[in-house]
C-alpha cells in the first residue's frame, strides 16, 4: 500500500464506523503508509468535532497529513475543474492531493473521482 487519501464520504464511512473505512486506515498505519486528508473533505465531514471522536483521532494521528487548500493548490484545482469541466472543489481537491502524494483515493462515489482523473487507484466505499 503506497498510501491513501480520504474523499469527504470516507470521512463519514469512518465516523459512522463502517469497516471498510476502518480496515483501510488501519492497514495503512499498519505498513506505515501516509493518510491523506484534504483539509477540504475534512470541512465536509466535521460538523460537531467533540462527538466525532473517530474522525477527530485521524486527524490527530502521527500517520495523518491535513492538507490545505492554499493557493497553489487553489490554482491546480481550478484548472483541474476548467479541464474536466467540473464544478466540485472538494472531490477536486482531493483529486490533486492523490496525484501529488501518488496514493488511491477511498471514495463512497468513485464516478466524481474518476472523472476528474481515470488514472487513480480508486478504494470504492
Amino acid at each position: 500500500m503506497a498510501g491513501i487519501t480520504l474523499d469527504a464520504g470516507a470521512l463519514i464511512g469512518l465516523d459512522r464506523n463502517d469497516r471498510r473505512v476502518v480496515a483501510l486506515i488501519a492497514r495503512a498505519t499498519e505498513v506505515g503508509a501516509p493518510v491523506i486528508v484534504p483539509a477540504s473533505a475534512l470541512a465536509q465531514a466535521i460538523r460537531q468535532p467533540e462527538r466525532q471522536a473517530r474522525l477527530s483521532r485521524l486527524v490527530r494521528q502521527p500517520g495523518t497529513t491535513v492538507v490545505p487548500l492554499d493557493r497553489v493548490d487553489a490554482v491546480r484545482v481550478g484548472r483541474l475543474l476548467a479541464a474536466t469541466r467540473s464544478a466540485d472543489v472538494v472531490d477536486a481537491h482531493v483529486v490533486v492531493c492523490a496525484q501529488r502524494a501518488n496514493t488511491a483515493v477511498a471514495t463512497s462515489d468513485a464516478g466524481d473521482i474518476t472523472s476528474l482523473d481515470p488514472t487513480l487507484r480508486i478504494v470504492e466505499l
